[in-house]
């Protein structure tokens, strides 16, 4: 940029603001995943830390910075931009494996990202056996959300380094867009009708969380003092058995099935810690993307959600299955913009300043409304390399909600679905036992046991 171009700018929503203001040291609001790629020969840790940065440098989003303001915090870009400042590298002790990165993982995806930069962070981590290598990507959840993400990753990809940027929505005029409408009178009542009909919905998701809400009960595993410190578990599951299931028990979708999975591991792994699975209910929230592909970008998140009752203390897997298919197909067919899960909708069309003085304290109540979050992250089927290194493993990561003690995040890759859970460490000393339940949760499932 030369000194005389001016930096591109773009609003935050909301929405976007809503998940700065959540942020503190305790509970960083970032989204990330991690990717292991393959490579031929050894790694060149230097040149793929070049390449990384050469690439990230060219992508407009990550040039922004945050700009605040009580009444229209925005993005600008940010002037001598320098993306090596955000490219970081790590190795871990030689032939490292999944645990060795799970564990270097943790300790990263603990630190938050610092506001005064652009929002985003990229860990090249060296030392896996036989000549992998894994590049760990942490964004803002207020830069980007599981749909963004993807993109922004791709990009760093060798096979789509050439795509063009999206331009940043420009900001509207407010008295401009008023005196559009009053000359177009049928415009003006049908922006009336639809400003009535979204403060209806409004009412109707504020109306439904207040119902929803509960005192969450003390011996549940699931809460837990806000910790800064994380454990991970990166757990593949095979395609293959999520088929199988889905044949053996009558269909669903392979969302459904994850979620039977999920809620399986967790029955074994309460009643190990001798949690009573009878008496300890499991709330989660689905989050809905509601941004179409033809839709125009208007700010980052647009997200809704479902709450999900997670049968833990069904002793049969098949029925836990179909319960789990149930109450999804129930709530898919309310649509987003209904029910407690959809007050992702109601923050976005909440005022920034409001967002600023009340948002930190509704945070800590996540509990009272759901215990986990389980986020589902569609990936598009294409071949994948860096520096010719095929990708082998992709693990989402979501963030951590305040008095939890677990979040989820799934990613379905090729032929393998990647699960990737995010623990408070003071929470889940035990980890290892919720990430050995998954696969034992597939087999149950698969054997009808």
């Amino acid at each position: 940029m030369t000194a005389t171009e001016t930096p591109a700018r773009s609003e935050l929503t909301p929405l976007d603001w809503a998940f700065l203001c959540m942020e503190n040291e305790d509970t960083p609001m970032h989204v990330g995943a991690v990717a292991v790629f393959r490579a031929e020969g050894p790694v060149d840790r230097d040149r793929l830390r070049r390449l990384l940065a050469e690439r990230a440098q060219r992508i407009g989003r990550l040039r922004m910075r945050l700009e605040r303001s009580w009444l229209q915090p925005h993005w600008r870009e940010a002037r001598d931009f320098d993306a090596t400042e955000h490219v970081h590298d790590h190795e871990v002790p030689s032939p490292g494996g999944r645990e060795e990165l799970a564990i270097l993982t943790s300790e990263l995806i603990a630190d938050p990202l610092d506001q005064r930069r652009p929002l985003w962070e990229l860990h090249l981590i060296t030392g896996l056996a036989d000549n992998r290598f894994a590049v760990l990507m942490k964004f803002h959840h207020a830069l980007v959300d599981g749909h963004d993400a993807v993109e922004v990753g791709v990009r760093l990809l060798d096979e789509f380094t050439d795509l063009t940027d999206t331009p940043a929505t420009p900001p509207s005029n407010p008295i401009e867009d008023a005196l559009g409408l009053l000359r177009k009178p049928d415009k003006l009542v049908g922006a009336l009708r639809g400003t009535l009909s979204k403060s209806g919905e409004s009412l109707g998701i504020a109306a439904s969380v207040v119902r929803h809400v509960r005192i969450p009960l003390q011996s549940s595993p699931m809460h837990a003092s806000t910790s800064p410190a994380r454990k991970l578990a990166l757990v593949p599951v095979d395609l293959a058995d999520i088929r199988r299931i889905r044949s053996r028990h009558g269909g669903g979708t392979t969302n459904d099935v994850v979620l039977a999975i999920i809620t399986g591991a967790l029955r074994r792994w309460m009643a190990d810690r001798g949690a009573d699975v009878g008496g300890v209910p499991v709330r989660a929230l689905i989050p809905v993307c509601r941004r179409r592909s033809n839709q125009p970008r208007s700010g980052n998140n647009q997200l809704s959600g479902y709450l999900c009752g997670l049968p833990v203390d069904e002793p049969d897997p098949g029925e836990r299955l179909r319960s789990l298919r149930e109450e999804m197909s129930a709530n898919k067919s309310g649509g987003p913009l209904r029910g407690p899960g959809a007050f992702p909708v109601l923050a976005g069309r909440l005022p920034q300043l409001l967002h600023h003085l009340a948002t930190p304290l509704v945070a800590q109540g996540a509990p009272l409304l759901f215990d986990t979050m389980v986020t589902n992250v569609p990936l598009p089927r294409f071949h994948a390399a860096l520096d010719g290194a095929e990708v082998a493993e992709l693990f989402p990561i979501a963030p951590l909600a305040s008095g939890h003690a677990l979040s989820i995040a799934v990613s379905q890759f090729r032929d393998t679905v990647h699960i990737g859970v995010q623990a408070n460490r003071a929470a889940l000393p035990d980890m290892e036992k919720l990430a050995e339940a998954l696969p034992q949760a597939v087999a149950e499932l698969c054997d009808g046991a």
